[in-house]
Formats: C-alpha cells, structure tokens, sequence
C-alpha cells in the first residue's frame, strides 16, 4: 500500500460530485461537502435515490442528475467520490477519467482506483481529528474513531470545546502583539483552565488564560 500524505481540503466553491443515492454513504459524504462549503452535484436514478437527498435537491441545496455516471460526467469536477461502487465497469471507468482529468477520485473500499482515500474523522468545534489505516482496515479505522469519540477514553478532546476561546485570545495578542512562543500557549493550557470551563466559568477561564499569556509576555520582554 501506498504512504499516504494526510491534508484538509479547502472545498468552498468548488465543484465536489457524488456518485449514488443512498441514505448512508451517499448522503453522508453529499452533506459533508456541503458542510464544508461544496458545490455539490450527486448522480443517482430517482428509485436509487433516499428521502433526504431528494428533498435536499427539491429545495435547490444541491444538483442531481437522475441516472449513474456517464462518460463526460466529471469535466469541471475538482474531487469525486463514488458512493455506489455496484458496478465495477462505472468504478473503473470514472477512475480513468478522473485520472485523465487529474481530479480527486475516491472508489470507497476500492482503494486502488482511489486517488485519495478518506479517513475515518471526529470534530468538536473546529477541531478535526483524523484517523486511518492507509486503505487496509475501513473497520479498524471506525473502532477506533468511536473509541476516540468517547470522553472517557480520550481525554484531549475536552480541550476542543475551549477552542473558541483559544481562538478569541490569540486574536487579541496578535493585535497587542504580545512577544509568545508555542510553549508558553502550552504551559498556561492548564489543567486547572479546563476545569474551571467545563465547571460552567469560561470567562474566569479566559481571564486565567489572558493573564497567563501576559505574564509570559513580560517575561520574554525582559520587564
């Protein structure tokens, strides 16, 4: 198996296509694009298609194009996913014009005919965590999403929903330019911080944090 190179994809405005019509996989990976700010086109026959889909299509939020994939289909696409990988001549033949055309191509669990493959995610906030096996275990990649998920077994994401908060500050330092390395973001990142938010005080948490930082600050000026 090829080493693959994790990145995040900006989507915005830009054509995203999905292959297929069903309830799960189909309109899981058309809502994600559209969350991330896609165009997005799905191609399924109307009997193919699920309820959620279709309304999403009836009230103008996507494209749909009532039948599979044609030869053609993905001039001006910029990343396709086949969802409905029931025909192997479609896999292979999209995969070829996507390769032609050096677009993004994911076949799910076809991962040779995949350009890039997509890997199992958990988000809080704006943080996105990713997990993968390269291709060679879809199932491990979900256990270990969930486990992840779960408070109890990882503890880093509680961090996630102080995110906002983190962003509001390192906004106002920038603007106050106060002189901070990586590591003084980490040692003010206290247990004690975290606590106090998820208590119900994030404003006693951020007043901690602010302080913190401008202590540091001081420090690293010399003062």
């Amino acid at each position: 198996m090829p080493a693959y190179y994790p990145i995040n994809l900006d989507v915005r405005g830009r054509s995203c296509q999905v292959y297929g019509g069903d309830g799960h996989e189909a309109e899981r990976k058309v809502r994600y694009f559209l969350e991330c700010g896609g165009d997005v086109t799905f191609f399924a026959p109307e009997a193919d298609t699920s309820e959620g889909l279709k309304e999403l299509a009836y009230n103008g939020t996507v494209k749909w194009v009532k039948r599979t994939y044609q030869a053609g289909d993905l001039e001006g696409a910029w990343i396709v996913v086949v969802a409905d990988t029931s025909s192997q001549e479609v896999n292979e033949a999209a995969a070829k014009e996507a390769r032609e055309r050096n677009i993004l191509m994911n076949v799910m669990d076809v991962t040779p005919l995949c350009t890039f493959i997509a890997p199992a995610i958990i988000q809080r906030q704006d943080v996105t965590v990713s997990v993968s096996t390269a291709g060679t275990s879809p199932a491990l990649a979900r256990r270990l999403r969930e486990q992840i998920s779960d408070h109890g077994y990882c503890q880093c994401l509680r961090w996630a929903d102080v995110g906002p908060i983190l962003a509001d500050i390192r906004t106002d330092v920038r603007a106050r330019e106060l002189s901070l390395t990586p590591n003084d973001w980490q040692e003010v990142m206290t247990t004690e911080v975290l606590e106090m938010f998820e208590s119900g005080d994030p404003d006693r948490a951020k007043k901690m944090l602010v302080n913190g930082l401008e202590a540091k600050a001081k420090v690293n000026a010399g003062e």
